[in-house]
This record gives C-alpha cells, structure tokens and sequence, in this order.
C-alpha cells in the first residue's frame, strides 16, 4: 500500500467495472500533479471509507473523491471536483455547475446504471509508476 496518501485527492471506484477502470486511467494519464491516489470500493480500504460514513458497503455504482480530514464528494460533484483539480482545459467543466445538483446526479445514475453496458470488462493494467497511486485494488 502506497502510505502517503493523506495529502492527496482519493478516488475511490467500483474495481470489476469498465467504464470505472477508463476514468481511472483517464485520470492517471492527466494527473501531472500527482494529486490522485486511487483504491477500488471492494478494497479494504474502500470498504472502511463507506462504512466510516455510513455508506452502503455492498453498492459500488458511485464514484467518491475524498481529501482527508477535509471533505468527499460523490457522483457528479466528484467528477467535476476532479476536472477542476486536473487544471488546464478540464477547468471548463466548472460550467457544469450550472445545471443544479439533482439534474447532473441523474445522468450521472443514468450512466452508471448502464456502464456494464457501455464498455467491456478488460482489467487496465497500470505501469510500474502508475501502480504507485494505487492504494488498494
């Protein structure tokens, strides 16, 4: 296990899911700050962070972004945290503060009701590098 992980943005994310497993490479490729540690909801690790806060520890459709001691975000407001914080071009998603809360949450349960669907289910696997960013799988 990667042990400084306190200091950075935690993406937790559903380990047997494709389209989870793109964002976290999407992320990772992006990532130029090394502000991203990563570990997969069924992960120990994954499953203290749900049941510290009293979060289903059986459902991993929702993607969490948490910074320690501070705060974690869930589903769309994750995402967009996340864009925000790579910089660049991504800041534009920021507009998508616009659409209120309850709408953007819904495409986003839309679209992982059906991300079994929308990619396959091959395992990415991480460079020796990346793997560092993983706190546990």
């Amino acid at each position: 296990m990667e042990g400084n992980w306190q200091d950075k943005h935690i993406v937790f994310f559903d380990g047997d899911c494709g389209v989870c497993n793109f964002w976290v490479q999407w992320i990772l490729e992006r990532d130029k700050k090394d502000q991203f540690r990563f570990a997969s909801l069924q992960s120990d690790f994954g499953q203290e962070f749900l049941s510290e806060r009293g979060l289903d520890t059986k459902v991993f459709n929702t993607m969490y972004l948490w910074k320690p001691n501070q705060y974690y975000l869930e589903k769309s407001a994750a995402v967009l945290k996340i864009a925000n914080l790579l910089g660049g071009i991504y800041k534009l998603s920021a507009i998508g503060k616009i659409i209120p809360k309850f709408l953007s949450d819904k495409i986003y349960d839309k679209v992982s009701e059906n991300r079994m669907k929308l990619a396959n289910q091959k395992c990415y696997l991480p460079t020796p590098e990346e793997r560092k960013k993983f706190i546990q799988v």
